[in-house]
């Protein structure tokens, strides 16, 4: 049994290397993935799709500022090469991310890669 932290360590290693395959077995069957930003994403299948999706927009990199560990929970505050900066919190059950829950700006996003800001 390794600790929630490991899982996000491994998680983040994955995710640099834009492994979405990797990434995707991180997650149980019936994981929720709630971007606050976005729509919450439901099943393992949906969530690789959505990590496919979003390394073919961009090349994305997460550095590590905090991680903490509570339980079964994880705690990620993240940054990337060009300051944009987010928190994640990780439910994890026997080894496996069971619920994520982002928190990051969209609109900075869009910004930083130079992406289509859509109209409302």
């Amino acid at each position: 049994m390794i600790s929630p932290k490991q899982v996000i360590e491994e998680f983040v290693r994955r995710f640099n290397s834009a492994d979405v395959d990797g990434l995707a077995e991180l997650y149980t069957h019936d994981a929720i993935n709630h971007q606050v930003a976005n729509s919450p994403i439901e099943g393992k299948e949906a969530i690789r799709e959505m990590f496919r999706e979003e390394f073919r927009t961009a090349k994305m990199t997460c550095i590590i500022e905090n991680l903490f560990e509570d339980k079964e929970w994880a705690i990620l505050e993240w940054k990337d090469p060009n300051g944009f900066r987010g928190c994640g919190f990780f439910h994890i059950k026997d080894n496996l991310i069971k619920f994520q829950r982002g928190y990051w700006d969209k609109l900075s996003f869009l910004r930083i890669y130079d992406l289509p800001i859509p109209s409302e």
